[in-house]
């Protein structure tokens, strides 16, 4: 499926992004990164336990997104009402490129208006949000669903596909 994303450290691009999917920002939104020293500023490692950590690397790099306990500095526009971080560390090329090449994480979330089904083709894309709206020229992945999201904390699964 199509994902949108901007800078998460950018709030005007943040809300933006928000009023174009018509999505509630105390939903909290999720960062997808190359690897996990670009989201170690997001969230709180003190509150993670050593077996913790190691489970979460079973799931990264991957179609897994886990929610973390956020730093206090994690602006709410990427936390919502949670005191959590929703993260994944992709394999999928492009994100990896992407995210490598712009140097942090960037906000993940699908292509669509909040609520309506995420949309699978470019064209379904440019005729929600327009013709002249920007792409990452590259391939989609494979996946049919949108990521798992587990609470690394106590390890329950909060979305399934």
């Amino acid at each position: 499926m199509f994902g949108l994303g901007c800078d998460p450290d950018n709030e005007k691009a943040v809300k933006n992004l928000l009023n174009l999917k018509k999505r509630n920002i105390k939903k909290g939104l999720i960062l997808v990164a190359a690897y996990y020293s670009q989201i170690k500023k997001y969230i709180d490692e003190n509150q993670i336990s050593i077996k913790q950590k190691k489970n979460m690397f079973n799931y990264w790099p991957g179609h897994f997104t886990l929610l973390l306990p956020s730093n206090s500095s994690t602006p709410y526009w990427i936390t919502g009402k949670h005191k959590t971080v929703a993260v994944r560390i992709s394999n999928h090329k492009s994100i990896v490129k992407l995210c490598t090449v712009f140097g942090k994480p960037l906000i993940s979330t699908s292509a669509n208006f909040s609520n309506m089904s995420p949309c699978f083709t470019r064209e379904s894309v440019l005729k929600i949000f327009g013709k002249n709206f920007p792409f990452l020229n590259g391939n989609i992945g494979n996946e049919k669903n949108a990521s798992k999201i587990i609470n690394i904390m106590n390890g329950k699964l909060v979305r399934y596909a």
